[in-house]
């Protein structure tokens, strides 16, 4: 049974990840934890000492979060009625990335589904300031949904990747795993600065080869005319992608789009669901 966390803050686009969600593990038995984290207005001493729990004045933050969840929890039972999934609220005092770490650790979870847009509303930034934060301090994959994308049938996934390194076979394992259960085309696509491969980025486009042996369907493409990240939002147009799946590696081109938000740097939106990958050679020992 797959565990997955699906983070709210009872907004559209929270809402609109969780239908996603429910949609995209329709055929899996899965545990879903929906989760609100808050803060109250100010810090009071008494949640210094402890927490709300030890706090001997009601917040009115703790109420607003279960009533939230509980009408969500409602809704998904009203709307989505599947005996594969069962369902636990979590209300918790702390920062969303602080408590998506905790709980991807004490629950062992095998996914976070979020949706993209920032508090701030803005449609220029490639994601919000939360999904940003949830994704660098992740041990699990991620995966974001733009805002008001409507799940469909995935046909085609995109990897793109510049061959910097090897990656390992538990990394992508959650890839291999999706697109075998959606019986996809997995699109592995490298920009080219250069016109030819060099021999360690050859050796590790073989070894790329190797882990995706057991999958039906995997192209490969090199050479495009374009340069990253324009190769992914027209590459999306064009071959009908469905998900675009990335490492969360260091100094690659993923964290290159964490830290330069604006449009105008980084020339490419979230069209469409994006699965990042947590890089394990980077997690705690």
């Amino acid at each position: 049974m797959k565990r997955i966390l699906l983070p709210t803050d009872f907004s559209k686009d929270a809402w609109n990840a969780i239908e996603y969600a429910l949609h995209f593990f329709k055929e899996e038995k899965c545990t879903f934890y929906i989760l609100n984290t808050y803060t109250p207005a100010f810090y009071r001493v008494d949640y210094l000492m402890g927490g709300p729990a030890m706090s001997a004045i009601p917040d009115v933050g703790v109420d607003i979060s279960l009533e939230g969840l509980e009408n969500t929890l409602k809704r998904i039972e009203e709307q989505y009625n599947n005996p594969n999934h069962t369902f636990e609220i979590l209300s918790s005092f702390n920062t969303l990335p602080d408590e998506v770490h905790d709980i991807s650790e004490r629950k062992k979870l095998d996914m976070v589904v979020m949706g993209t847009q920032g508090a701030s509303g803005a449609k220029e930034f490639f994601l919000g300031s939360n999904t940003v934060h949830v994704i660098r301090k992740a041990v699990v994959p991620v995966l974001a949904v733009p805002q008001t994308y409507e799940y469909k049938e995935i046909k085609n996934m995109l990897m793109p990747t510049g061959y910097e390194t090897k990656y390992k076979p538990n990394e992508l394992k959650p890839l291999v795993d999706t697109v075998k259960r959606f019986k996809a085309t997995l699109h592995v696509v490298h920009a080219l600065e250069d016109y030819n491969l060099t021999d360690l980025q050859k050796d590790s486009k073989e070894h790329l080869k190797d882990i995706f042996k057991t999958l039906p369907d995997v192209i490969f493409r090199d050479s495009t005319g374009e340069y990253m990240p324009n190769i992914v939002h027209s590459y999306i147009d064009k071959n009908n992608i469905g998900l675009v799946a990335m490492m969360n590696r260091k100094h690659t081109f993923l964290e290159q789009l964490l830290l330069k938000h604006h449009v105008d740097v980084v020339g490419y939106h979230c069209q469409v669901p994006f699965l990042v990958l947590p890089d394990t050679s980077e997690l705690p020992k």
